[in-house]
């Protein structure tokens, strides 16, 4: 039975054992049902320690036929590091017993058992330990309650058998400390009350494993796992912790020594047909030694190897990597330890000298491949075993001390029992024991212990029973003559803060195929500043695209999820990786459209000017007097304000020339079209006035044309004050018209107030244009109504057309187009009202006379 299949058959065979134990009260007899378990190494002493190893890794599968009671297990395939243990735990024993300082005057016996790796075995020793396997007579049931024989329980060396065990002696209270299960469910103390170790939990490595993949940055990555509790419980906590830190798992298979060849072979081939290049393994040493060898078969070389302390630390499973595919493994492993004297103790282990001497004669013959005469297997044909051969030039599992740390932890195990034993039973120069302990008092007062061992060690439980988390990063480096190097590159603290657990040396680690350059393991390479993740479809959070920030939008970190938009005054630049300052633009006098535009306005203004001082200096001419001086000069002055109020469009806009530039050319338009409105009636009145019997002129005499012109241009001034008082314009940034630019303008504030001056302003012109019209048949001579007509006509079409212009035009372009109707509008005034005149009065002054302007110039 495997130890995968505990939950399922272990279980039922747990309860048929304990219904063995414990069943039929009423005999008068408290007897164990079924076959004893002996131990397999064992001394007596005045209080007995228990220890489960398995000193065989495997046994054979037997054939129930359901008719018979079952054979016991086949054990094979002897097991050195067990064999080591055990060395282990008898050389703390033996060095308590030599000492007067711990437990003087007290012998310290043990009672070892071999699990053969099978959770079943496992338990069964452990009923044996805390039953014992004599029969008593007892009438009563007082003896059947009796303490446990042992005080406590050393092992076992995997999760799974702990697990079971824990379950059985839990609720006896009997201690438990294990020196290499390390699946973290069994910091439970609700299922598991008695167990305890002294390694750290697979809480604190598979932490440990996920921040080391994700300081080298490999976040796609391969799993392989030990289908058992170890290694399914360790890598779910690597899983979660994974998720956390953005690392993706391509697959995750679970794998088991005992597998089939085809289930083996579904492994490698997932692992062949994926990318990624980096595997985790949360596997045992017994599962990886298994595993190498169908690696080596295929061929699998070129792979990044990230181990757990189950196999990281072990020489034997380096020394059967043959063709190098663990070469450059990096992982965690407990840290290196020595223990004075240790190895030597374990080193001069002698077969005929020792406590259970069948399975020390069975390792003995192993060791040396021999055969004692006494063998039931001699068959004669070996060498004979003599029981002194020398361990010294022997190079093979058993005299690797690779293993060291895991000794130090079944020596703390062992004096942590001594020390509680110790304060117990109120040892000084001697101890008081009566007798069997209290199981539950042992349990209480281990829990509370905190010694140094002699090497200087703290040793020490938390609540859950676990000691202090702290592992060293070991990276397997070949050395010339082909041997790994166990070389320490880091260290991992679980009780430092987050950002400080993890040290590593990144310059002294080798990696696979003896690579100086950290390897590549990605879904996707990383997205750059100036790009965002967006997921593939269908696949894990690790694989994604890097699509290009949106204008307007950066990224300035590299594999950002998401793109910031950069603040109203600011644009995203070339790169998407920064926001820079928005260029303001506004009509300026520095570009050429302002200068083009201002020179235009000063020409204008300046032609204005000339035409007035033709006309002053003409003053009293025919040509001038007839078309009313005092209107004609108001007129220039006003298109001379027209022209002038363009450049009020021009340069940064401000509170003050955004209120200026609307009122000014709304006021001086209408200044200037009152104006050609008197100038109108004027020839419409005077032409009336010819008639027999009008006395028109007098009700539209001097006065009354500037009367007009005033109360035109009064309602103007109101409008604007109106519009000013109420919602004035006001200078606006703009970051709607442009994407990478504010354009700096005037906002109308009222856009009823601005459309009412624009309005007052074309019913004028459409009013003068009106009365020019009528009046463009009269005589010729006299008539400068088809003059007024022609400009009236520019007028209305250059501020028809401006409309759907100026709506359109963008940005510093809808100021242009404003300013442009503006100087085309008032030079369509200037040149058809006053350049005629200009041209009679320089260049034909023979027609500038009073009968020329009454038509009665002879005919020729």
């Amino acid at each position: 039975m495997s130890t995968q299949r505990w939950p399922e058959q272990g279980l039922a065979l747990l309860q048929l054992l304990l219904v063995m134990s414990f069943s039929q009260a009423e005999e008068p007899v408290c007897r164990q049902r079924g076959d004893p378990e002996n131990p397999q190494i064992c001394k007596d002493g005045n209080i007995i320690l228990g220890g489960i190893f398995s000193f065989h890794s495997s046994w054979k599968e037997r054939q129930d036929t359901f008719r018979h009671k079952p054979l016991p297990l086949k054990c094979t395939s002897l097991n050195f590091r067990d064999f080591q243990f055990a060395q282990a735990m008898i050389f703390a024993i033996e060095e308590i017993n030599n000492s007067t300082d711990l437990l003087p005057g007290i012998s310290l016996g043990y009672k070892m058992y071999d699990a053969c790796g099978s959770v079943a075995r496992s338990v069964r020793a452990a009923l044996a330990l805390a039953n014992g396997n004599e029969a008593v007579s007892a009438p009563t049931e007082e003896q059947c309650t009796k303490p446990a024989q042992v005080q406590a329980i050393m092992g076992d060396t995997s999760s799974s058998p702990c697990m079971a065990i824990a379950t059985v002696i839990g609720p006896f209270y009997i201690p438990m400390i294990s020196h290499f299960a390390t699946c973290a469910c069994l910091s439970d103390k609700t299922k598991y009350p008695s167990f305890l170790r002294t390694i750290p939990s697979d809480y604190y490595q598979s932490r440990a494993l996920a921040q080391l993949v994700k300081h080298f940055g490999w976040t796609w990555v391969g799993a392989i796992r030990t289908n058992d509790d170890y290694g399914n419980n360790g890598m779910a906590t690597f899983t979660e912790t994974a998720q956390q830190l953005g690392i993706c798992l391509e697959y995750s298979v679970p794998f088991f020594r005992t597998d089939s060849p085809d289930k083996i072979r579904k492994i490698i081939d997932i692992i062949k047909a994926s990318s990624s290049k980096v595997i985790v393994a949360f596997l045992s040493h017994m599962d990886m030694d298994v595993l190498i060898h169908e690696l080596a078969k295929n061929n699998m070389t070129g792979y990044q190897w990230v181990g757990s302390e189950g196999w990281i630390l072990d020489s034997q499973t380096a020394e059967m990597d043959r063709h190098h595919i663990l070469d450059g493994a990096i992982g965690l492993s407990i840290p290196k330890a020595h223990v004075s004297g240790m190895r030597e103790f374990i080193l001069n282990v002698k077969p005929l000298n020792s406590s259970g001497h069948e399975i020390f004669t069975e390792f003995w013959e192993t060791l040396f491949s021999c055969k004692f005469k006494q063998s039931e297997s001699s068959t004669g044909s070996e060498r004979e075993c003599t029981g002194h051969e020398d361990l010294t030039g022997v190079q093979n599992g058993f005299t690797d001390m690779s293993l060291m740390p895991i000794f130090n932890n079944v020596y703390k195990g062992v004096y942590a029992v001594a020390h509680a034993l110790h304060s117990i039973l109120g040892c000084n120069k001697t101890c008081q024991y009566k007798g069997q302990l209290d199981p539950l008092t042992i349990l209480q007062h281990i829990r509370t212990i905190h010694f140094k061992t002699k090497e200087g060690d703290e040793v020490y439980f938390n609540q859950n029973g676990d000691p202090a988390a702290k592992y060293e990063i070991i990276n397997w480096q070949p050395t010339e003559n082909g041997i790994v190097d166990f070389v320490t590159v880091g260290l991992h603290k679980a009780s430092l803060p987050a950002d400080k657990q993890l040290k590593v040396q990144n310059n002294s680690l080798v990696w696979t195929q003896n690579s100086k350059q950290v390897p590549v393991s990605v879904c996707s390479e990383k997205c750059p500043p100036g790009t965002r993740k967006v997921l593939q479809k269908g696949k894990p959070v690790c694989c994604y695209d890097c699509i290009r920030c949106a204008e307007g939008e950066i990224s300035n970190t590299t594999d950002s999820i998401t793109c910031v938009r950069c603040q109203p005054e600011f644009w995203s630049n070339e790169r998407r990786d920064a926001c820079v300052k928005k260029e303001a633009e506004f009509l300026s006098y520095e570009e050429i459209m302002g200068v083009l535009l201002t020179a235009t306005s000063l020409f204008g203004t300046f032609m204005t000017v000339g035409v007035a001082v033709i006309f002053f200096r003409h003053r009293k001419s025919p040509i001038v007097r007839a078309n009313n001086s005092e209107l004609s000069f108001l007129l220039l002055f006003s298109l001379t304000l027209c022209f002038l109020c363009s450049l009020t469009f021009i340069g940064r806009p401000s509170d003050w020339s955004c209120m200026l530039r609307h009122t000014a050319f709304g006021i001086t338009f209408v200044l200037c079209i009152s104006c050609v409105l008197g100038k109108t009636m004027v020839v419409l009145m005077a032409f009336r006035a010819t008639l027999p019997g009008s006395n028109v002129m007098k009700w539209f005499g001097p006065v009354q044309q500037r009367l007009s012109v005033l109360a035109f241009t009064l309602i103007q001034v109101v409008i604007c004050i109106l519009w000013l008082s109420i919602s004035p314009p006001f200078p606006l940034k703009n970051f709607m018209g442009f994407k990478d630019k504010i354009i700096l303008e005037c906002a109308l504030g009222s856009a009823l107030g601005f459309w009412a001056v624009l309005g007052y302003i074309g019913l004028l012109a459409i009013f003068c244009f009106i009365l020019a019209f009528l009046a463009r048949k009269l005589p010729d001579n006299f008539n400068e109504a088809k003059f007024i007509t022609f400009s009236m006509l520019i007028f209305c079409a250059v501020w028809i057309t401006f409309i759907p212009a100026y709506v359109s035009s963008p940005g510093k372009f809808s100021v242009a187009v404003e300013i442009f109707a503006i100087l085309a509008s008032s030079f369509g005034l200037l040149i058809c009202i006053f350049i005629p005149k200009c041209y009679i009065i320089l260049l034909k002054p023979e027609k500038n006379t009073k009968k020329n302007m009454m038509g009665k110039v002879a005919q020729k």
